[in-house]
């Protein structure tokens, strides 16, 4: 049997890296993107589609028939509005998933609803960038306030460590070792939280495939 898998946002920066992940492993992918232009990979197991999540009975049709699905979504970090479309976008794949009796629905996680300490969240250390602080904040609540308490839907929230590849987005390192987590932020011995955008895509691939997460968080550092 076909190992098949839907993929959101799959022209994206993580997108791109779980979308190389897949190929790499086999899987044949039905990559959903508002843009397909973007998408200049060629490769047979790929099937690409023009989709915009926000119109969540369009989403619902092309997700029908496919149990798996990974969503990478993100309106863009430099999208004014990516608060307000984190939240009404998520939300709508969330529900459109339910409708086409999707049976996983594994999502691209944000780091900042992790703990640094006791009761203390990554995004209110005062540490994260203001000019990405909206799209932290709508992901993290999205995942407390919807996701937390969704029980219709087998959902797995894949937090990143604190910095997720590399800052001008060049191609990083796949080491296969690394530390995975709960609901802490993991940071090295010297107190950095780094993941390469590579490493979190084979483990993303490896929840696929495994399935050792059930309607929970959990997250990845070195």
């Amino acid at each position: 049997m076909e190992k098949q898998v839907v993929l959101i946002g799959a022209s994206g920066y993580v997108g791109r890296a779980i979308l190389n992940e897949l190929l790499e492993r086999g899987w044949h992918v039905k990559a959903l993107v508002r843009h397909p232009q973007n998408i200049t990979l060629k490769n047979p197991a790929l099937s690409v589609e023009k989709v915009d999540v926000s119109d969540e009975q369009a989403l619902a049709a092309a997700l029908q028939g496919c149990p798996l699905v990974i969503s990478s979504y993100n309106p863009g970090w430099t999208n004014p509005d990516i608060y307000e479309h984190t939240l009404k976008n998520y939300k709508k794949i969330l529900e459109a998933a339910k409708a086409a009796h999707v049976r996983r629905l594994l999502i691209v996680g944000g780091a900042g609803s992790l703990f640094v300490a006791p009761g203390l969240r990554l995004m209110d250390t005062g540490k994260v960038p203001e000019a990405i602080l909206p799209g932290v904040r709508s992901l993290a609540e999205f995942y407390l306030g919807a996701l937390t308490k969704e029980d219709g839907i087998d959902w797995v929230f894949f937090s990143p460590a604190g910095v997720l590849g590399n800052a001008d987005r060049t191609p990083g390192v796949r080491t296969g070792r690394y530390r995975l987590g709960k609901d802490d932020l993991i940071v090295d011995a010297q107190g950095n939280s780094f993941i390469s955008v590579e490493d979190y895509a084979k483990a993303m691939v490896d929840e696929l495939e495994e399935g050792a997460h059930h309607k929970e968080r959990f997250t990845i550092g070195y």
